[in-house]
């Protein structure tokens, strides 16, 4: 069985999206390739995103927000949006690509344990969505 690509796509790409890409990269290691993409993407990942994924002992080396045209080319499987305003603006891509929508609280502006509690129900809702949307 090939690796699955899912794409996770958010506003900024600074928090949900990077966080969910660790996760699902980490669980299903092997079975899917996740990236994330932002329709807006903000300068930097939130620093309580990586203090999540640090707390978590999950890599967080490498990661920075994209623009969503600059994966769009690539072979996707899945299309994850985990905001509202993602799924409203979502782009259309070269083929068509199944898309789920599962929105998450976003954080910003929280304190630490915000950010780990959407870690965690990032882990618990994201992960067999993307299992049973692949078939996994």
């Amino acid at each position: 069985m090939s690796e699955k690509t899912v794409l996770v796509l958010c506003t900024g790409n600074s928090c949900r999206s990077q966080m969910a890409e660790v996760l699902l990269n980490h669980d299903l290691s092997g079975r899917i390739r996740a990236i994330s993409a932002g329709t807006k993407p903000q300068p930097n990942v939130a620093d309580g995103a990586i203090a999540a994924l640090k707390e978590a002992g999950l890599c967080y080396e490498g990661l920075y927000p994209k623009d969503v045209d600059a994966v769009s080319d690539q072979n996707i499987d899945l299309v994850v949006t985990v905001c509202d305003n993602a799924k409203e603006t979502c782009p259309v891509f070269p083929r068509q690509v199944k898309t789920i929508h599962l929105p998450f609280h976003d954080p910003h502006g929280e304190p630490l344990e915000s950010f780990i509690r959407v870690r965690d129900d990032i882990r618990a809702r994201l992960i067999p969505a993307v299992k049973e949307a692949l078939s996994l």
